[in-house]
């Protein structure tokens, strides 16, 4: 289904107004799907975010700085996701020995656990997006890389 039929507007100003709808209205569906999947295991999506950046420097801790530089949201709450997820036993936070102002945050085998189900379940997630052919995926990636950039 096309933006058009999707949002009903029948017209946008001009094309790069259209890309930037269309950008914020995937990136919305995309959140939504992932959200979905994520509820089985009672964490929201930038919970996830939180323990895949942990995942990736485990057994390594992380200052919580690190966490937040890392996270694809930069606008969420890191201090608060961290919180949330050591409530649920799926990080950890400790005082460093060296420096007491330093908290290290650091991934617990349960965040471990939960990451190991949620990558069995990837493929059917990727699913999703497989309308798309591996070439036009990489070049959907050259092209929001350098849109970035």
């Amino acid at each position: 289904m096309s933006l058009e039929e999707d949002i009903k507007q029948e017209k946008f100003e001009n094309e790069f107004q259209k890309v930037a709808v269309n950008i914020l209205y995937t990136s919305s569906w995309l959140h939504n799907l992932n959200a979905d999947r994520l509820k089985a295991y009672d964490i929201t999506p930038e919970q996830f975010n939180v323990l895949r950046i942990l995942r990736g420097s485990h057994p390594k801790a992380l200052m919580l700085a690190d966490v937040t530089c890392r996270m694809i949201d930069k606008s969420s709450n890191a201090t608060r996701l961290v919180e949330k997820l050591r409530l649920k036993g799926l990080v950890r936070r400790e005082i460093c020995p060296g420096n007491r102002r330093q908290v290290d945050i650091s991934i617990t085998s349960k965040g471990l656990e939960i990451l190991t189900k949620t990558d069995n379940e990837s493929n059917a997630w990727f699913g999703k997006l497989k309308n798309i052919t591996k070439a036009e995926a990489q070049e959907l990636n050259r092209i929001l890389d350098k849109l970035r950039g």
